[in-house]
């Protein structure tokens, strides 16, 4: 198991793309690399960095066909491409778990947080005592879902799926399991002495300018048969933009470093490889997309090919997921963030399914103008 004090600032996700087929070509160089939006974004014509209108409005008619609520496309820090409601609020899903991971980071860094602490230490305990081998997962097993505590999460879909209790030892299998990320979320807690939301108010959403987070519509929802709730966020798709742009620019916003650049790296790299993601369902070899997992965090994962790795735009690629569809996916091999969004909140069946979010993830890829042509 890696750890962040040991990893430091050698961290990289080494990943190739190969088999996916996409093309890749390097945009026109401009604006900045550093550049992000004041208190609205820039939108600019997608000519202006190498995309296609055409190609770009030949996506917008596929988003139509599904569930697709809003999106969002920015490279180089200004947006190319938008649909839906992008200003409308939501249920992320799953991708409030990449969110405390980016919470965790000041604290860490400032000695505030040790991830080493083991669940008994934080006092994570549940009515059902944990078993010996149980009571050494630490906090870092937590968050890379490697703790080997199989206790009930309130996620039935999850929890059916977990290996028998004592079957593992901390840190050597991957399980998907919400009862790790929900305890994260206590410890984070009771470990920096205030709420998820407020932190996520003011170490976020503030500094980078989200324009349509709103305090009061984030809530927490009991867990069945756990002591740990589920910590729900919503956000727009804009700024779930803003968040995998603040990501790409390694934890920095204009002048201000609102999360170190160090953590970013550590939650960005590869701890479980695509073969050993757990529940199988999520490591579906017949699929074109190879997600393995960092630190509450989805990497790419791609083997390299006779002769050496292939290079393409999801190199070194990283994303937050939620159920239903919704996504923050940054590419920096392309300076390029898509954030995708399905309204959950106002129909519970809403989907867009991994195979058709690869699809529109191609599409955008794809969208950059053919050959040296941007008319």
């Amino acid at each position: 198991m890696p750890h962040f004090r040991s990893l430091g600032l050698g961290l990289a996700a080494a990943v190739a793309l190969g088999a996916s087929g996409f093309a890749f070509q390097a945009p026109p160089a401009a604006p900045p690399r550093d550049a992000i939006p004041g208190a609205t974004w820039t939108t600019v014509k997608p000519e202006t960095v190498g995309f296609s209108s055409p190609r770009l409005e030949a996506l917008r008619a596929w988003l139509k066909t599904g569930d697709t609520a809003a999106m969002t496309i920015v490279v180089k820090g200004q947006q190319i491409f938008e649909y839906g409601d992008v200003g409308r609020a939501s249920k992320v899903a799953s991708v409030r778990k990449s969110l405390l991971a980016m919470l965790y980071g000041r604290y860490v860094v400032n000695g505030t947080v040790d991830v080493r602490k083991t669940v008994k230490e934080l006092g994570l305990q549940e009515a059902e005592p944990f078993l010996p081998i149980e009571e050494h997962a630490t906090l870092e097993h937590l968050m890379t879902a490697r703790s080997g505590i199989y206790l009930r999460s309130g996620n039935d879909d999850l929890d059916l799926q977990t290996p028998k209790r004592g079957s593992k030892a901390p840190g050597m299998y991957h399980d998907y399991n919400n009862w790790d990320f929900n305890a994260a979320g206590t410890a984070f807690e009771t470990l920096t002495h205030q709420s998820i939301y407020e932190a996520l108010e003011r170490d976020l959403a503030v500094p980078i300018g989200m324009q349509d987070f709103d305090r009061a519509r984030q809530g927490k929802v009991p867990s069945p048969g756990s002591v740990h709730p589920e910590y729900v966020i919503r956000l727009s798709a804009r700024d779930m933009a803003r968040v995998g742009l603040l990501m790409s620019r390694g934890g920095r916003w204009g002048d201000v470093q609102v999360i170190p650049a160090d953590w970013c790296r550590y939650l960005t790299t590869l701890v479980t490889p695509f073969d050993q993601v757990n529940p199988d369902w999520l490591r579906i070899r017949g699929r074109f997309d190879r997600w393995g997992y960092g630190v509450m965090w989805w990497v790419w994962e791609e083997p390299l090919g006779p002769g050496g790795g292939y290079w393409g735009p999801l190199q070194g690629a990283y994303a937050a997921m939620g159920a239903g569809g919704t996504y923050i996916v940054v590419l920096p091999a392309m300076d390029m963030v898509i954030a995708h969004r399905v309204d959950i909140d106002t129909r519970g069946s809403a989907s867009v399914s991994p195979m058709a979010f690869d699809a529109i993830l191609a599409m955008a890829v794809e969208s950059q103008c053919p050959g040296d042509r941007c008319e």
